[in-house]
C-alpha cells in the first residue's frame, strides 16, 4: 500500500498521515480536540459567503423549512429499532451438573448406560481396552466419568454410589491390543 507523506494538524501542529480516501481534504487529525477545531473552521468558512449568512432568516427560510416539513411528515418522530425486538436471543449458559447428578447417571443398569453413550464413544472405549465385552467398556465408562468428574469438581471425592469407591488407574487394557494402522491394511492380514 502506498504511503503518502505526513501533514501538520492545523490546529495541534502534529503530524499526522491524511486517510488516503480524503487526502486532499484532510487538514485535521483524528483528535477529538482537532475535530472540534475542524467543525468550527468550517461553519466559518461556509457563514462567511453572502449567500449563506442569512440562509435560516426571514419569510423566505420560513416558508422553504413549512415547505421541507410538509413534504416530510413525522420525520422527527422515526424511530429506531424498537426495543425488546432483538435480532437473536439471548443465549444463556449451562451450568455444569453437579456431582449429585452425575451419580444418577452411574447407578443406571448396564444397557442404559451403553445406549446413553454415542456410538464412538463406545468403539473408541472398546479400541483402547482391547475388549468387545460390554462389563469391560461399562467399567472403564465409569471410570472415565469419574475421572471427569474428579476433573470438573477439582477432586473432590462423590459421595454414595459405587462410583465413589472406584479409584481412577490408568486403563488396564487387553494384555496384548492389537495395533490399529489406518492408511493401509494390517499387515498378515
Amino acid at each position: 500500500m502506498k504511503r503518502h507523506r505526513r501533514r501538520k494538524c492545523r490546529h495541534c501542529r502534529e503530524l499526522f498521515f491524511p486517510d488516503p480516501r480524503n487526502l486532499r481534504h484532510q487538514h485535521y487529525c483524528s483528535k477529538a480536540a482537532c475535530g472540534r477545531a475542524s467543525k468550527a473552521a468550517s461553519q466559518r468558512r461556509w457563514l462567511s459567503k453572502p449567500e449563506n449568512r442569512d440562509y435560516f432568516r426571514g419569510p423566505a427560510n420560513v416558508q422553504r423549512v413549512r415547505a421541507w416539513r410538509a413534504a416530510h411528515p413525522r420525520y422527527w418522530q422515526r424511530a429506531g429499532p424498537q426495543a425488546g425486538s432483538a435480532l437473536q436471543e439471548d443465549s444463556l449458559g449451562q451450568p455444569i451438573e453437579s456431582a449429585q447428578e452425575s451419580l444418577t447417571f452411574a447407578d443406571a443398569a448396564l444397557q442404559d448406560l451403553l445406549r446413553a453413550q454415542p456410538f464412538v464413544l463406545i468403539g473408541l472405549i472398546a479400541n483402547l481396552t482391547g475388549s468387545a465385552l460390554q462389563e469391560d467398556i461399562a467399567q472403564t465408562g465409569r471410570r472415565l466419568q469419574q475421572l471427569g468428574r474428579d476433573i470438573l469438581t477439582g477432586g473432590q471425592a462423590a459421595t454414595g454410589g459405587d462410583d465413589a469407591k472406584t479409584s481412577v488407574a490408568p486403563f488396564p487394557g487387553a494384555a496384548h491390543p492389537r495395533p490399529v494402522q489406518l492408511d493401509r491394511s494390517t499387515p498378515g492380514a
